[in-house]
């Protein structure tokens, strides 16, 4: 039984870009559910009470993109009573810790050379096309998890705006969501309350200038042109949303109207 998920969004102290994406409309004039689908950026520094509004949710999954070096650099998520909890890493568009480790302790010529003249752009939509191409079996699993039993789910990476954006889209796209309402929920990261926090060694004046905080906006903005490239990777590939749910991700039809049962109205 799906909790009664109040109307206004929670405001919770430890946990970025949280949102219910019930309500999206489908192309055949119906919505995602209320309370069923849930997505967010980390949960490692949830409170009490952000625990205690995550666990009034009724989830029965939490899938969590993370990989080690996001485990290392944030911790483990809070564990919510009766939850399970899949760690399933999805690639991240800043893949490795010596890039990061650049971002965090970079200097400004450092961070010219990895981020500048459209570079931070071009490896962030390169990245989104990569998840979507090599990615096929994780996002496969989320899909049939979701089918058989796991929801209220929880997605969620580091950010909660690329690896758990994707995951979003590509289940939302399953159930026949307009992609103009995919790519609008997707936006909604860009809300500065949602906005993950950069955090950057040295002194305030030079490690968050605006030049620099320029060069690093590619990796932490949620952009149109990057959902949009996983649009035109799945078309490429496949051919279409139908054979790449059905040829890429082994989704039969069956599995896909199990789905909409679940999470459309």
């Amino acid at each position: 039984m799906t909790q009664q998920i109040p109307s206004t969004e929670p405001e919770l102290s430890g946990v970025r870009n949280f949102r219910d994406v019930g309500g999206l409309p489908t192309v055949d004039g119906r919505r995602v559910r209320q309370g069923v689908l849930f997505r967010s950026g980390h949960l490692a520094h949830a409170t009490e009470e952000d625990a205690a509004f995550l666990g009034s949710l009724g989830l029965h999954t939490i899938f969590d993109f993370r990989n080690a070096s996001d485990h290392k650099l944030e911790g483990p998520d809070v564990e919510l009573p009766g939850v399970r909890n899949v760690n399933l890493p999805l690639s991240d568009p800043a893949d490795g810790s010596e890039f990061w480790k650049m971002v965090r302790d970079g200097e400004i010529e450092q961070l010219r050379g990895i981020l500048g003249d459209g570079k931070g752009a071009n490896r962030m939509i390169a990245s989104y096309r990569t998840i979507v191409k090599e990615r096929t079996a994780e996002h496969s699993q989320v899909l049939r998890a979701l089918a058989e039993d796991s929801v209220p789910a929880l997605m969620h990476c580091a950010a909660g705006k690329d690896r758990a954006g994707l995951s979003i889209a590509v289940t939302l796209l399953a159930v026949g969501v307009e992609r103009e309402a995919i790519l609008a929920d997707y936006l909604e990261s860009n809300a500065k309350h949602r906005r993950y926090k950069v955090r950057r060694s040295g002194s305030a004046a030079t490690a968050y200038s605006p030049e620099v905080m320029e060069l690093l906006s590619p990796l932490f903005d949620a952009r149109a042109e990057y959902l949009t490239a996983a649009f035109e990777t799945v078309e490429e590939t496949w051919g279409g949303v139908d054979a790449y749910l059905e040829q890429g991700l082994g989704i039969a039809p069956e599995i896909r109207e199990r789905l909409r049962e679940r999470l459309l109205d």
